[in-house]
């Protein structure tokens, strides 16, 4: 029996979790950002690596966790993110509900579940 913890990778300890801030002296001023951004709609993002206050259980077959294994491990082959499964699940629940709120009925979600 393995009696040593298990430690994330320095990957994943020394990676960015912050957009980097705009310089003082950068040609693109502060007002002008907010005001392109204020103009496209918000999309929704995962939560990412923090503390998350609340808990969800969701019971999911045999296929669709070896399916979800499987993309978080080409996530991290093909594309050098190494995420866990949650994280993957926060960043699909935040594209599903992005894709509601603006298709409304002709969303990906609405149509598949009425196909059901």
């Amino acid at each position: 029996m393995n009696r040593r913890p298990s430690l994330p990778g320095a990957a994943e300890l020394f990676r960015l979790t912050a957009a980097a801030p705009v310089p003082a002296d950068s040609p693109v001023s502060p007002v002008s950002s907010v005001a392109s951004a204020e103009d496209a709609p918000q999309q929704r993002r995962g939560s990412g690596r923090t503390k998350h206050t609340t808990k969800i259980t969701v019971y999911v077959s045999d296929e669709e966790l070896l399916a979800l294994e499987q993309a978080r491990l080409t996530l991290r082959a093909a594309h050098g993110l190494g995420v866990d499964r949650g994280r993957v699940v926060r960043e699909a629940i935040a594209i599903v509900l992005d894709d509601l709120e603006s298709h409304g009925d002709e969303s990906l979600l609405v149509r598949r579940l009425r196909e059901r």
